[in-house]
């Protein structure tokens, strides 16, 4: 609704003389009283009036300057409604026009964003741990391509540390036994247990892990290496598999060995500040003097290898130095907020202008009801078990509410995965999400396939349309006054975009879609839009096409597949 906020914007600056971006329009709590207001105590001062009598006196002024809409005082507020005709007009000839191109801008043109995300361990299972980061990282970086933004994605995979020595201790013991080129997740995931399993009982086994981790970090060819090249590519087939499914991909998949010929210079940079110090043996950064409770950033032990936050540190370097960022987002769960929080004070202690351009963007967890995962006792859910199960259930519903569908397989995946991916984002990041099956795959509801179906019933009376020939008169769009609600939430969708993109918050858009599939699923119930009066069929029919366009979009900024039957 950007047009007639900035026309009301421009009345009020000319009415008050306060600046533009002082002047906050924002929707009524009740729709009632307009589709605008403006609350008017910021003149209190200025004017030296009480709120409600200065919107009483500007609310005659406004009407005179604002055509088409009208002002009106209410309490301390003006309330704004734009004329029926013009509101219709105006969203369904811009959305028409613009096409799949509604709802994005080029505001971000010659920004880079890079945006961490996903970053699963080599050599372990994908589990549903790894879904959140996966899927709000992937959305985080569509509402930015949205904008304009030259976006990175980046998948930071864990392919470093001291569980490679472990790995490759444990697969000279007993690698033999298992089948890792044609089942390699289960393999090695049964591999990393036995080890724990053992440790304890055979001393041995650690010193072996700890001398296969030096030999990997010397950047050694040989035995060790060759093993850890396999255990990588071995485990990006797998875990391609799984992203292909959410429908996710990366611009660049950068693992921590990545960064493995930067970490001198990186320790180096960091101590020609003079920050670090010695601390029994080992290497850090000390904290306490910005909190007496944080403990010290640690960034080479005393055996002389390095740890995870060297290796960020390394590759936040190299991503300034490479894309100059506007924005670099680790979406990371909450877990990780000490880690980012000394990351953030080491930056700062280095005087770097770009630190506050670093942001950590922490999420809640998903939580099944079968307790605390821990991939070192083999207690874990897989990712690929809960979506198969997921496609399973779907394609039980679809099945009961649609024997006849074509192609019922691919849309009970498109309904499934779409069901897993929407219950998480429709949830503010930072929350914890609790995965109800009940919930989750429910056709009613706050729910993916609630979404999924409006778009593809909106699909269906624009089939049977062109097989009625219906829609081809001239459209009056006076006769939409009754949809004023949708008319005005399609509108918003451009300003829903950027503020979920800014706020990094892919909740905006899931609440924005349930709220718009919920006033158009009533609207199409009460108001029927085939077989009327050509004109007001096609207006109706301009609608729809217009419901269905944004919600596809909205859907796709997700990660969900719009599908046009179900």
């Amino acid at each position: 609704m950007l047009v007639f906020v900035d026309r009301i914007r421009a009345a009020l600056t000319e009415a008050t003389g306060l600046p533009s971006d002082q002047i906050r329009v924002e929707q009524p709590r009740d729709a009632a009283l307009g589709d605008f207001a403006f609350p008017c105590f910021p003149l209190a001062k200025v004017k030296r009036a009480a709120p409600p009598a200065i919107a009483a006196e500007l609310a005659g002024e406004l009407n005179a300057n604002l055509p088409g809409i009208e002002a009106v005082a209410t309490g301390p507020y003006i309330n704004f409604r734009v004329d029926r005709t013009l509101l219709a007009t105006t969203v369904v000839e811009s959305i028409l026009d613009q096409d799949s191109a509604f709802g994005t801008s080029q505001e971000g043109a010659g920004k880079t964003i890079v945006i961490d995300f996903s970053s699963p361990n080599i050599a372990k299972p994908m589990h549903v741990g790894h879904l959140r980061s996966t899927i709000i990282g992937a959305s985080i970086q569509r509402m930015h391509d949205a904008l304009g933004y030259k976006t990175v994605g980046v998948n930071h995979i864990g392919d470093w540390g001291s569980q490679f020595g472990k790995l490759c201790a444990a697969i000279a013991r007993w690698g033999d036994e298992l089948d890792l080129d044609n089942d390699p997740i289960p393999a090695l995931l049964a591999l990393y247990v036995r080890y724990h399993e053992e440790e304890e009982a055979d001393p041995s086994l650690a010193d072996e892990a700890r001398a296969a981790f030096r030999e990997l970090e010397s950047g050694a060819e040989g035995k060790i290496r060759d093993t850890w090249k396999r255990l990588t590519e071995l485990s990006l087939r797998e875990l391609n598999k799984i992203y292909e499914r959410l429908g996710v991909s990366f611009d660049l998949i950068r693992g921590e060995s990545f960064y493995e010929s930067m970490l001198d210079q990186t320790v180096e940079r960091i101590e020609s500040t003079g920050i670090t110090s010695i601390s029994e043996g080992a290497l850090v950064v000390d904290l306490s003097e910005f909190d007496k409770k944080l403990p010290p950033c640690l960034l080479r032990k005393t055996d002389g290898t390095t740890l995870y936050a060297t290796r960020d540190f390394a590759a936040v370097f190299h991503r300034w130095e490479e894309f100059a960022f506007e924005r670099c987002l680790y979406v990371v769960a909450a877990q990780q907020k000490l880690h980012f929080r000394q990351m953030k004070i080491v930056l700062e202690r280095m005087q770097l202008d770009w630190v506050e351009r670093v942001e950590h963007i922490d999420f809640g967890m998903l939580r099944l009801g079968e307790g605390k995962m821990s991939t070192r006792e083999g207690k874990i859910v897989f990712l690929e078990e809960l979506l198969d199960r997921a496609v399973s259930e779907a394609r039980t519903i679809v099945s009961e509410k649609n024997p006849d569908l074509a192609k019922s397989a691919d849309v009970a995946e498109i309904v499934g995965i779409g069901a897993v991916i929407f219950h998480d984002l429709k949830k503010e990041r930072i929350k914890d999400v609790v995965f109800d099956w009940n919930e989750v795959l429910s056709f009613e509801g706050e729910t993916g396939p609630y979404v999924q179906y409006t778009h593809a019933r909106l699909a269906s009376i624009l089939r049977k349309a062109e097989a009625l020939g219906e829609g081809g008169a001239e459209a009056d769009y006076s006769r939409l006054d009754e949809a004023a609600p949708i008319l005005l939430a399609l509108g918003r969708f451009p300003d829903v975009i950027r503020s979920a993109a800014q706020h990094c918050e892919p909740s905006e858009i899931a609440q924005y879609l349930l709220s718009l599939c919920r006033e158009t699923s009533s609207w199409y119930s009460r108001e029927r839009v085939l077989g009327q009066e050509p004109s007001l069929t096609a207006a109706r029919l301009s609608l729809v096409r217009c419901a269905k366009l944004v919600i596809g979009k909205g859907l796709q900024l997700l990660g969900v597949v719009a599908p046009d039957e179900m």
